[in-house]
């Protein structure tokens, strides 16, 4: 039996970044907080913990005075950094540049004039995106949460077609319902209306699909390592069991089971922009010393 990891998986530029920032932090000694899992995978979020970052959420974070906090790749609103200001809180920003350069045009386009202040109400903000998840979030509090998240294609239908309509998608989503709804505003957007959509879908992890798709295909098995937490690990599992049906997610090498590599010869390891190398490497080494 052959066990291959997918060279392609493992994390994106922004994770790795904000996973070196925590590092190198507290390298130096330093206490560290973290606004949220820095990552979706349990695993490494324990690796990080042991090495002293400490996780909290924003109710927490409201009650810490000069102390340090770590913002994750997903980015943060407007109020994050003021409440930071207000109780003397020094944020290590490790948001990551293509999601704050996502925010920053959001905000933009909120605090555009009305092209026309006789025609009425102001234009739609659309976020394609999962309601709640913590970058959806930041995008939204750009334009004071009056953003409308939709989060997939059949919400589209609620937009009010007889208003301007500016599209924006969440970081890591599909570019293939992407296009869906673009294709299904274009249909029914009334005359005269402007609509512009900006594809903000990050390459590094739209690119992973086919890549994904071929990496699965060669294999009789497919293990795909991942946080049930990750959206995006949710998306590119889904791939991996369109094209072979043989796949499981797991979140770790406890959870693999030896019934499944029954007439297997060749076994396909990959995971998600959240799960780290190390963590893969363990799940092959798991296979080969017991299965």
């Amino acid at each position: 039996m052959t066990i291959e990891i997918d060279s392609g998986s493992g994390f994106c530029f922004g994770v790795t970044t904000a996973i070196r920032k925590a590092e190198e932090e507290l390298a130096k000694g330093n206490k560290l907080y973290c606004l949220g899992d820095i990552v979706h995978n349990g695993m490494e979020c324990e690796r990080l913990a042991q090495l002293g970052l400490i996780t909290i959420n924003h109710e927490e974070m409201e009650q810490l005075h000069d102390v340090k906090v770590l913002l994750r790749a997903h980015g943060e609103p407007p109020e994050t950094y003021e409440l930071a200001r207000k109780n003397g809180i020094e944020i290590i920003d490790a948001t990551c540049p293509v999601v704050l350069q996502l925010q920053k045009r959001i905000k933009k386009q909120y605090e555009a004039p009305l092209p026309s202040p006789s025609k009425g109400e102001a234009p739609q903000i659309v976020i394609f995106g999962k309601p709640g998840h913590a970058e959806v979030i930041g995008l939204a509090g750009q334009t004071q949460n009056r953003a409308i998240v939709i989060a997939n294609f059949e919400d589209v239908k609620r937009l009010d077609f007889t208003r301007d309509i500016y599209l924006y998608s969440q970081t890591t989503k599909s570019l293939d319902e992407f296009h869906r709804i673009i294709k299904y505003i274009q249909q029914h957007i009334a005359p005269g209306c402007i609509f512009q959509s900006f594809d903000t879908i990050c390459r590094q992890v739209a690119n992973r699909m086919p890549n994904i798709s071929t990496f699965a295909a060669r294999h009789d098995l497919v293990l795909f390592v991942c946080g049930r937490k990750s959206s995006n690990g949710r998306v590119l599992f889904g791939e991996c069991q369109r094209v072979n049906p043989n796949s499981h997610l797991i979140e770790g090498p406890s959870e693999i089971q030896p019934q499944w590599f029954s007439e297997v010869k060749t076994v396909g390891i990959c995971g998600a922009t959240s799960t780290p190398k190390w963590l893969m490497e363990q799940c092959r080494d798991y296979i080969i010393n017991t299965i």
